[in-house]
């Protein structure tokens, strides 16, 4: 049960939009950028003894150099297993498979790619955006609310507000920020 009084309101809607801006970073780190990173293997899950497990609990990942990633398994028997959980994760690149390891090497990106991988990258952020209007909504209905309720005067209805509109607009000053981080990122050569 959410705390119905204007600083719990507040609270509960600063949480959900940081929780928010930490999924969108989540998000951002699986778009592949022609250099290799081990966020890209987060989603893939391998079958290991029936059960189905991230990469990271069943091998050693590293990035011998800037565009490949060697992942090598604790145990030999999974490595059947981890190429074909690889190879469905439709992740753009093909497994190598030595019989040892398994290397994901990165094609460099073309310009046309990259335009396209911004482009994904800005709908990600205005989804976002949408989203932390949305919280900021509920928020300002909830104060409404209480106001109506007479649990909460007008000057002080206002003043949270104002609060939530501040902290709705910094938090999409941090989406903007993140989203041109990535930007730079994506059409660095």
């Amino acid at each position: 049960m959410p705390d119905l009084t204007p600083q719990g309101i507040h609270q509960d809607t600063q949480l959900k939009m940081h929780n928010a801006i930490e999924a969108l970073k989540r998000e951002f780190a699986s778009v592949r950028t022609g250099r290799a990173t081990t966020a890209i293997l987060e989603p893939v899950r391998v079958e290991y003894y029936n059960s189905l497990l991230p990469v990271n609990q069943v091998a050693t990942i590293s990035v011998p150099d800037a565009r490949t990633l060697e992942i090598k398994p604790w145990d030999g028997s999974v490595l059947a297993h981890l190429e074909r959980a690889l190879m469905k994760a439709n992740l753009g690149i093909t497994p190598m498979n030595d019989g040892k390891l398994i290397r994901l090497t990165f094609p460099p990106l073309t310009e046309e790619r990259r335009r396209d991988l911004v482009k994904h990258v800005h709908k990600l952020a205005e989804e976002l955006r949408v989203e932390l209007r949305n919280h900021r909504r509920r928020a300002m209905e909830a104060l409404k609310g209480l106001k109506k309720d007479k649990a909460l005067s007008e000057d002080e209805e206002k003043s949270f507000e104002t609060k939530v509109q501040k902290m709705t607009d910094d938090f999409i000053a941090k989406v903007d920020q993140v989203t041109q981080s990535k930007e730079q990122e994506l059409l660095e050569v």
